[in-house]
């Protein structure tokens, strides 16, 4: 199979969606891989080692869309990709549908056959492509956090951890999942006082064993949401609802009610957001101020440490990479129900429930159209 890899041009978005690792593992099963020049700059990868690896160096991404039988991405195809985008191609990456309907149009239209790494599942249960990312964003929001409660920053001023004599600050995570499972080691470590809200008995009782004492779990209601989010320095929301969009559990009212100061650090913006007063937003712009709460929105954190995520993330997509293009994609997705689960447009069909249920599409059984 030939297989491309575009740069990633999403607003500082430096990953990129195979490593030279991962490239010389396709191209030793016996395909061909182009690289779009440049493309690993953002991991201090240059075109001569991909060269090395067996990559064939692309001057541009019209061309990888062109000849490509299969495009490997790590973001959503962008406005002017999804145009390149052609019948019967198949696209790898992350996509994040229910609160994207222009991008869903535009997928559906293209005739394209789209996999998300985001609902690709395992045999657990959980959402294997979508973890380590998770896990990065779940760290990296905590110091997000902890910047915009600076005060040049527009927070209260706070030292999240606080020093001897004077209180640290109270971080409510909303979601004891992979995201609030690792904002939780991050704030743990900073000292700072932690509240871990989840409506999972398992969940929290799980996380109670694993933390122990060193922070806080609370049955996930209104209530129990309302009153914690009131007294926070700072929230994370971390809720998932694998292919659907997040649920709204902070309302408009609620901000009004919070702390001046305090900060909301959004992780579920990627799925439209936990809080109704997020949007999303940009490395290079990453905040904004709704009733004197910091929101801080941005819907690709990892791709501020572009390293650490790619090597993370090409960790769990290369096998499937490889399914896919040793086998073809009908066969592969026929062969692996996991992978299958990942599946959400498929000719012009959506092919997963969640997505055609927020956004009003006629819901398609992949297995039945793989026949």
């Amino acid at each position: 199979m030939l297989i491309g890899v575009p740069k990633e041009i999403k607003n500082h978005e430096y990953r990129v969606g195979m490593a030279p690792a991962s490239v010389r593992e396709a191209v030793k099963h016996g395909h061909e891989v182009l690289v779009e020049t440049n493309a690993g700059d953002g991991i201090g990868v240059g075109d001569d080692v991909y060269t090395q690896s067996g990559a064939q160096i692309v001057g541009a991404p019209e061309e990888i869309f062109e000849r490509a039988e299969m495009i490997v991405k790590v973001k959503e195809p962008q406005a002017n990709e999804r145009k390149m985008l052609r019948d019967g191609q198949l696209l790898f990456t992350y996509l994040h549908l229910a609160p994207d309907p222009e991008q869903t149009k535009d997928l559906v239209e293209s005739g394209a056959i789209c996999i998300a790494y985001e609902t690709v599942t395992s045999p657990r249960g959980g959402l294997p492509l979508l973890a380590p990312m998770s896990k990065v964003a779940g760290r990296m929001a905590i110091q997000a956090g902890a910047y915009c409660l600076e005060h040049p920053h527009g927070g209260l001023g706070l030292l999240l951890g606080g020093v001897p004599g004077v209180d640290p600050g109270k971080v409510v995570i909303l979601g004891a999942g992979v995201v609030g499972t690792h904002a939780t080691h991050i704030a743990v470590g900073m000292g700072a006082d932690v509240w871990v809200i989840d409506r999972n008995p398992d969940v929290l009782e799980a996380h109670w064993t694993h933390f122990g004492r060193s922070t806080n779990t609370v049955f996930s209601t209104e209530d129990a949401i309302e009153r914690h989010v009131r007294e926070a320095d700072l929230v994370i929301g971390g809720v998932l609802i694998p292919g659907g969009e997040a649920p709204k559990l902070i309302s408009k009212e609620l901000v009004r009610e919070m702390k001046p100061g305090a900060v909301i650090v959004d992780v579920a913006i990627d799925q439209g957001g936990c809080c109704e007063t997020s949007r999303p937003t940009t490395h290079a712009d990453p905040t904004y101020i709704v009733d004197e709460v910091v929101h801080y929105c941005v819907a690709n954190m990892p791709g501020g440490v572009p390293r650490t995520s790619t090597y993370a993330l090409n960790n769990v997509t290369l096998p499937h990479v490889l399914a896919l293009a040793d086998k073809g994609y009908r066969q592969a997705l026929r062969d692996d129900p996991h992978l299958r689960a990942g599946l959400n447009v498929f000719g012009g069909k959506i092919t997963h429930p969640e997505v055609a249920d927020d956004l009003g599409y006629d819901y398609h059984d992949p297995e039945a159209l793989l026949q």
